[in-house]
């Protein structure tokens, strides 16, 4: 209160209204552009519901008025002889309303980007809460910086706090690092979305669906029913296989015939393979040959391509491209190759020399 006396002592009547009126035109100035700006980013917002201009909108809606009146101050007592401890005091109001509002812009946008990235994908449970965690972290750290910011500005000693919080948050995160290390590769799954739930993965040698990712750990379900429970850090360490992501199957596949098999029956083995593969939708036919002779027979080499990644399709189409060709070989009299062992025995000139007489002895006894 003694500042303001002085401040009304030194100056007259004349200087006083003279500044509140550079105050009020200030304040007002900076409401109408407020407004101004306000309307023709929503104009531009409602042309793009989801695009950068909403964003933008959203954080200058977020412009306060109680903010701007401590702006404004400066405007008026310019024109005043002040003394210049009250000058300091209006500047460092002037910078702490500043700081204030900047926060809150920045604290808008971070609300506003986060909200957008929720909307663009596929918003899942786990999505919406690492990505709300997100922005409640951020947000904190916003306010975090911006009172630092104000204690700095009002004179006072944040050397010794700014050393504190970073010894603290040294020996925190050295004390949770594996939690951390979780969680921050829990939120990259979640980002970056190798996989989502519902999705069949391969880890290594382990197999199975993805039935729940934590903030610490990712559950499968495999194949024989039991639950595989992975660090989230392991798991991203790790060679993920994922199925679910697959738009086509590549499908090789060997058949055998015996050695019996005419040379026209095994010139006409790679049409009927093809003729399978062709009388199946979905499907890409790519190659089939005699590929080499083995222990039992010759062996086919084909490949086709089905056109859907879905393990039950592809499952039912090589089941019937199986049966076709099962069913054609019947007709054509062509057997499929097991493992079988031909014993040839061809007896030799001294073999035959000794076994004759042995049969006129038997034929002289019979006699």
């Amino acid at each position: 209160m003694k500042l303001l006396y002085q401040a009304w002592a030194i100056n007259d009547a004349y200087d006083c209204l003279l500044a509140a009126s550079f105050f009020v035109l200030v304040l007002l100035a900076l409401a109408l552009a407020r407004s101004i700006l306000r309307r023709v980013l929503a104009a531009f917002a409602a042309r793009n519901e989801a695009g950068f201009d909403s964003i933008v909108a959203h954080v200058v809606d977020g412009t306060k008025l109680w903010v701007l009146f401590p702006a404004a101050v400066p405007a008026g007592t310019s024109v005043l002889d002040v003394p210049p401890t009250l000058a300091a005091h209006i500047g460092d109001m002037a910078v702490i309303a500043v700081i204030a509002q900047a926060a809150i812009w920045l604290n808008r946008f971070i609300a506003a980007w986060i909200r957008r990235q929720i909307g663009r994908r596929t918003a899942d449970g786990e999505t919406v809460t690492a990505l709300s965690m997100i922005s409640f972290t951020a947000q904190i750290l916003v306010w975090l910086v911006a009172a630092m910011l104000v204690l700095d500005q009002l004179a006072f000693d944040i050397t010794a706090l700014v050393a504190g919080l970073g010894i603290g948050g040294i020996a925190v995160a050295l004390a949770v690092q594996n939690i951390l290390a979780d969680l921050l590769a829990s939120l990259s799954i979640v980002l970056d979305k190798p996989f989502v739930v519902g999705d069949a993965i391969t880890v290594g040698e382990d197999k199975g669906v993805v039935e729940h990712i934590g903030i610490k750990t990712t559950r499968v379900r495999a194949l024989n029913g039991q639950v595989i429970v992975f660090s989230n850090t392991d798991l991203l360490k790790s060679r993920i296989h994922n199925y679910k992501r697959m738009q086509e199957r590549r499908v090789p596949f060997t058949l055998e015939v015996v050695y019996q098999t005419s040379p026209e029956r095994l010139q006409r083995i790679p049409g009927i393979i093809r003729r399978a593969i062709e009388l199946q939708q979905n499907t890409r036919f790519e190659r089939a040959h005699l590929k080499e002779c083995a222990a039992h027979g010759f062996i086919f080499e084909a490949l086709y391509i089905v056109l859907d990644g879905d393990l039950k399709v592809w499952m039912d189409i090589h089941e019937q491209v199986n049966l076709e060709i099962i069913r054609t070989f019947e007709r054509e009299n062509i057997e499929f190759a097991y493992p079988t062992q031909t014993l040839f025995i061809q007896s030799s000139k001294r073999d035959a020399a000794h076994k004759e007489p042995l049969a006129q002895l038997r034929r002289l006894s019979a006699g």
